[in-house]
């Protein structure tokens, strides 16, 4: 299972993250970013928000307004199928390495998207055609800089 990673994005907090053109990778995330609400997002097990643009794109064809960085995601990933990925599995992205922890969860920032999008994004059966379209959250096993077309790939166990 392998992609490329299109963009990386930070923010001081809240949506849309914006384009950086590297990020360094640590434990806490990507120096730079923050999130508006702390008790909800980040710490190690959400290091990383993690986005298909393939994902994206079939939200475009529903008429929402979004791109690269709305959703709030660190990286935003082409070539992955999330319906494959599992709670555990290892990618190396960049000089760094991540393990996936657990599913984005339902947000009302997301709203301002437009109505029905929670409905678009959130479905817990693993493979389930919605799986993981909001996005998984990782922790950082190995720290390092992760730059736009770096290449991530799974592990091997």
């Amino acid at each position: 299972m392998q992609g490329v990673v299109l963009q990386i994005n930070v923010s001081q907090g809240g949506i849309p993250k914006r384009a950086i053109a590297e990020g360094r990778v640590t434990r806490h995330g990507i120096e730079g970013d923050s999130w508006a609400h702390p008790r909800f997002h980040g710490g190690p097990k959400q290091a990383l928000l993690l986005i298909s643009a393939e994902d994206l794109d079939a939200l475009k064809l529903l008429g929402y307004p979004v791109y690269p960085g709305a959703l709030g995601e660190n990286l935003t990933v082409a070539g992955i199928d999330f319906r494959q990925v599992r709670f555990g599995d290892r990618f190396h992205v960049g000089e760094a390495t991540i393990e996936i922890t657990k599913l984005r969860q339902p947000c009302r920032t997301l709203n301002t998207l437009g109505s029905g999008i929670q409905k678009q994004l959130y479905d817990t059966t693993p493979g389930a055609p919605l799986w993981a379209r909001g996005g998984f959250y990782a922790k950082v096993v190995t720290e390092g800089l992760i730059r736009p077309g770096a290449i991530i790939a799974k592990a091997t166990p």
